[in-house]
């Protein structure tokens, strides 16, 4: 059996969190294909698998974070099942007869308690319960709900349970998130997701949820109506109802830009709590805020490279099929200051400062509730239009939620293009490891004064403030002062010979 472990998703990241499994126990993985969603340090990635196989087994659920290197999950692969050929089918082995190793007839369920005498039932199943999500070790998973024989549930549960499941209010919701082992404890029970309310992570349904659904119905009573929400609840600007999938419950467990917040009668406060994205933005403004910051700030005459980008925005804009930024031109002008200036090009280490040869620069993207920094590599080995199509591109799917394992994680240096928004002076935050970050504000026109052969003129000028963050045990102030002279000449120097392509 194969063993599939957490990824490391980035040089300063030590764990993930499974976000979502994207295959289940039984279904055949291929080489390379997304596996699950793991969420870690603000991002969502697909995690791809190593093997090709049948995923037999998960180890680790939905919600549960996981440190680097450990086990999240078993596949067994081609030659594991040339291997065991010549073994009986799971259906003719009991549990308590399988030689150590051999793969269980369901996989473990995080929520069972030892002595559950519903999980010692469960490890009794025959050939029934080998049909489960669990599968065979013989061929592939066939879901077949049949209802559980009699002797396979215990006495309480049998007459209490499934005789009044029925009345069983429906208060979860259909599609809510499980692991195999608690899927297959609702039927035994004759109940569905729609009877439970998930109390787990992301409205996930957890053994404790159903067995004491189970609980309140052996005993005469009447399913629990759902608890009082953890998070509490946000209204939405056109007023939409309250969140109905998980889904949608993690997109509305923190405020987005432009929604209210709902206060409870009598209430003069409530707690939002962090959602992972933030957990990762905070855990790594804190690493970041350890780090001695010093700020360097000029002005920038933009009005050539405006000129360039309007003359050449719409001939692109019909060419490409996407806007030209003026971002690309900006790690242009960089990457000429990072070849004059490498130690700005670097990892800061407890050993010293390590220099990098390749650049590759991290662009910090504003999503519904954070921020990422995706990464575009060896940006120097490409043109203003190759540099404006890796920018959308990994942008566009930053936002929708699709950053692969690549996109993220050993960038050298970041550009933060703050003046999206409208700000015209920031103090950026370095993205540890790297010894600084670059914004670029605002472009406003402003009255300047300039020298002309007969004396000082006012001029209305296209201009930009640009700050470098150093990282002050990497670089001095001088240094620092220098990096952003040549930058601010390159972008002065931009003109229509200036090529785009």
């Amino acid at each position: 059996m194969a063993k599939v472990t957490m990824p490391q998703l980035g040089e300063s990241v030590a764990e993930g969190t499974i976000g979502k499994w994207l295959k289940q126990p039984g279904d055949h993985v291929a080489k390379y294909e997304p596996l699950l969603e793991v969420i870690t340090d603000k991002v969502n990635a697909e995690v791809p698998s190593p093997f090709e196989g049948i995923l037999k087994e998960i180890l680790a659920e939905e919600g549960a974070t996981v440190a680097n290197d450990a086990e999240i999950a078993i596949i067994e692969t081609a030659d594991d099942a040339g291997g065991g050929a010549t073994a009986p089918m799971a259906s003719e082995v009991s549990p308590e007869a399988s030689p150590e190793g051999m793969p269980t007839l369901e996989p473990r369920d995080p929520d069972a308690a030892a002595g559950d005498d519903t999980a010692a039932t469960a490890s009794q199943t025959t050939s029934e319960s080998a049909r489960g999500p669990a599968g065979s070790d013989e061929t592939a998973p066939t879901p077949q709900p049949a209802a559980p024989a009699e002797a396979e549930v215990p006495p309480a549960a049998a007459t209490g349970t499934t005789a009044m499941a029925s009345s069983a209010p429906s208060v979860g919701v259909a599609d809510a998130r499980m692991t195999p082992a608690v899927r297959r404890l609702l039927r035994e029970h004759g109940l569905t997701a729609e009877q439970i309310v998930g109390t787990g992570g992301s409205g996930r349904i957890t053994r404790d949820d159903v067995t004491a659904v189970v609980e309140t119905i052996r005993t005469g009573g009447t399913a629990p109506a759902p608890a009082a929400p953890a998070t509490p609840p946000v209204a939405t600007p056109t007023g939409a109802a309250a969140a109905s999938t998980p889904a949608q419950a993690r997109a509305a467990a923190a405020p987005a830009a432009g929604t209210t917040i709902q206060f409870p009668e009598g209430a003069d406060e409530v707690l939002l709590p962090m959602t992972q994205m933030r957990k990762g933005i905070a855990a790594q403004m804190t690493r970041s805020l350890q780090v001695p910051h010093a700020y360097v700030h000029m002005e920038v005459d933009v009005t050539n490279l405006v000129r360039a980008r309007e003359r050449a925005k719409r001939e692109y804009q019909a060419r490409e099929g996407i806007s030209l930024s003026y971002v690309p031109f900006v790690i242009k002008a960089s990457v000429e200051a990072l070849h004059r200036y490498p130690t700005f090009n670097a990892h800061w280490t407890d050993a010293g400062l390590m220099a990098k040869r390749r650049i590759h620069m991290g662009v910090a993207v504003a999503v519904d509730d954070g921020l990422l920094v995706p990464v575009v590599r060896d940006v120097d080995q490409l043109s203003i239009s190759g540099l404006n199509r890796a920018i959308a591109d990994v942008a566009a799917r930053a936002r929708a939620g699709k950053l692969k394992l690549d996109d993220y994680g050993g960038s050298t240096f970041t550009i933060d293009n703050t003046g999206w928004f409208g700000s015209n002076l920031t103090m950026p935050i370095i993205n540890v490891p790297e010894v600084a970050i670059l914004t670029m504000e605002a472009i406003t026109k402003r009255a300047v004064v300039r020298e002309t052969p007969d004396g000082d003129v006012i001029a209305i000028r296209p201009m930009m403030n640009m700050v470098l963050a150093i990282d002050h045990r990497a670089n001095d102030g001088a240094q620092a002062a220098a990096f952003l002279k040549v930058v601010k000449q390159a972008l002065e120097a931009v003109g229509p010979d200036t090529q785009i392509y």
